[in-house]
């Protein structure tokens, strides 16, 4: 069983930078697979990233390639979501998702999720 607590979502300015992070509490963080989410009302919930329990695999949302970085400490149990120059459309709530199967982009595939954490990107 993992239990994962999203945090650092927030109300930004466009351009600015913001890093989620996802504290995971259970055993054997580092055979699950990570992964980020996001999902607006009447919105289907879609990919944003995710990476193997290594950290050597990472794998990306084609149209969000260049602003978003994901990364993991599995000494620490908590994997992270870097999203650079933050722009309206990536306003939504960012949810954490773990799977013990390898990187997919499916939702269907994970098998524990977060709570989410709102980011709202706004002037």
């Amino acid at each position: 069983q993992v239990q994962l607590v999203e945090s650092g979502g927030g109300f930004v300015q466009p351009g600015v930078s913001l890093r989620l992070s996802c504290a995971a509490s259970g055993r054997a963080f580092s055979t699950y697979t990570m992964a980020w989410f996001r999902q607006n009302p009447g919105s289907e919930r879609e990919f944003v990233s995710s990476i193997s329990g290594s950290g050597d695999t990472m794998d990306y949302a084609e149209a969000l390639k260049g602003r978003f970085t994901i990364s993991r400490d599995n000494a620490n149990n908590t994997a992270y979501l870097r999203v650079n120059t933050l722009e309206p459309d990536d306003t939504g709530v960012y949810y954490c998702a773990a799977s013990r199967w390898g990187n997919n982009r499916d939702k269907n595939y994970y098998h524990y999720w977060g709570q989410g954490t709102r980011v709202t990107v706004s002037s």
